[in-house]
């Protein structure tokens, strides 16, 4: 009797543990668009900080006509403009509609004239995985904009001094201590 309550105990569990991807997947609104790798893009993908760069999306991206969200994230992503609305945070989001065919028209993303490294954009729907592009921050000759400025330079001088500081305060210390010494 124990054995088959354990038995029927096990079977009810692998049950539920077979039907439970199914019930996770289900959605009211219809299956979930997973498009395709790099249907996002960033036109330009390298650019001078302060300049502007177009994000889009290929059809059937999204559904038709509904609501994406689109995130910027990066050193001062609060400082992107999604064409004319800047936010005060540090992730900038805007809300855009699809098109149709299920597309994102070029949003303008104007990036601050501090920008530094990489930016990453996705874009996101109620239906849809959606998709993500990156850009990246260059200095006029064409190199990386990395973020090297005298801000990370003043930190260094800082940290070095206080490091070199305390390596010498140890070592007046232990001098004090070899002449008290030496006296006994």
């Amino acid at each position: 009797m124990r054995r088959t309550a354990s038995f029927a105990a096990a079977a009810a569990l692998a049950a539920a543990i077979v039907a439970l991807p199914a019930a996770a997947s289900a959605s009211t609104t219809g299956a979930t668009i997973y498009p395709p790798t790099n249907s996002c893009t960033t036109t330009p993908s390298a650019f001078v900080a302060g300049s502007t760069v177009e994000f889009a999306c290929a059809d059937g991206t999204f559904g038709p006509d509904e609501a994406i969200t689109i995130t910027v994230r990066g050193e001062n992503g609060a400082g992107v403009s999604f064409a004319r609305a800047s936010f005060a945070v540090t992730t900038g989001t805007t809300v855009r509609e699809s098109t149709a065919s299920g597309a994102l028209e070029p949003v303008a993303l104007t990036f601050p004239a501090d920008a530094v490294g990489v930016y990453n954009v996705e874009a996101i729907s109620a239906t849809s995985a959606g998709g993500t592009a990156s850009a990246s921050v260059t200095t006029e000759a064409g190199l990386p904009a990395t973020g090297g400025d005298a801000r990370t330079a003043l930190g260094l001088w800082v940290g070095g001094g206080s490091l070199v500081a305390a390596g010498a305060t140890i070592a007046l210390a232990a001098a004090v201590r070899r002449a008290r010494d030496a006296r006994v």
